[in-house]
């Protein structure tokens, strides 16, 4: 058995469990000593996206806030330095060529911890797309088929944020919506960007990902991001479906979510569903 405390991945990683006596001493390592605790972890999740030849080419930083629901810019310069440096070398040490995501766990305290390599392109990929400017999937079929990388290390120069449009029921439990779209807007603008395959009398199906598409829109500011955002959720109209849209608006406006100050824990202590239609 491999132990690893979820989602607040342990600093020593999992631990193989042979006997059924070391669970107890495994469940100890993970919690510090503490039984049931998260070791201090604040359970915020922060990414390092990479795509690489021989060469190592740093692509940009993703935070993830709330499990599945929205991905930010990582704020602290220097806390970007050092997972960047780390990120670049766990690939130099498998000689890892392609896209990949490194993700990592941060304390309070502004130490990270290493979670999982992600050894693919990323669904949240267009938001390192639009603070560099850069286009993963170009580069990585370019990777695939032996061509060097046109670059080395790319940087954000602004910021961007993605919401998951997705065929679901927010106000239950963001419960499978699936069915037909009969009517289908999508918003637009300066810094706006829609990435979906849908149509207006396209089925969505039951049996498969409830994702309807992927809004991304970028700014100068955090502030305006969300500002944008706001915009074009509003716009964005879908008929026929249930979709995480009226979600998505409802968190635009919470003053936790606005201040960035938040852990993966805030969908569950601190985001009042009740009024959601």
């Amino acid at each position: 058995v491999l132990w690893e405390q979820q989602p607040c991945a342990a600093p020593n990683g999992p631990i193989l469990v042979t006997r059924a006596g070391e669970i107890l001493d495994a469940a100890g390592v993970i919690t510090g000593g503490q039984s049931g605790a998260t070791g201090g972890l604040l359970q915020r999740r922060r990414e390092v996206l990479r795509l690489e030849d021989q060469s190592i080419s740093l692509m940009g930083y993703l935070e993830e806030g709330k499990q599945r629901r929205e991905r930010l810019l990582a704020q602290s310069q220097e806390l970007r330095e050092r997972m960047g440096e780390a990120a670049i070398k766990g690939a130099k040490a498998i000689n890892y060529e392609g896209a990949g995501t490194i993700e990592f766990l941060v304390d309070k305290h502004g130490d990270f911890y290493f979670m999982e390599m992600n050894t693919r392109i990323q669904v949240e990929h267009p938001i390192t797309e639009e603070v560099t400017n850069y286009d993963l999937i170009k580069e990585q079929i370019k990777v695939a088929a032996g061509v060097p990388i046109s670059g080395t290390n790319y940087y954000p120069n602004l910021f961007a944020m993605e919401c998951r449009i997705n065929a679901e029921d927010p106000a239950n439990g963001f419960r499978p919506s699936p069915g037909k779209i009969i009517n289908l807007h999508k918003p637009g603008g300066h810094g706006v960007r829609v990435d979906s395959h849908v149509y207006a009398g396209y089925t969505i199906p039951s049996n498969y990902d409830s994702m309807i598409g992927k809004l991304i829109v970028t700014g100068q500011s955090r502030e305006e991001v969300i500002t944008r955002m706001k915009r074009a959720l509003s716009e964005f109209i879908i008929e026929g479906v249930k979709t995480t849209i009226p979600f998505h608006l409802k968190l635009m406006d919470n003053p936790i979510f606005r201040s960035g100050k938040f852990t993966t824990k805030f969908l569950e202590t601190s985001f009042d569903f009740s009024d959601l239609k």
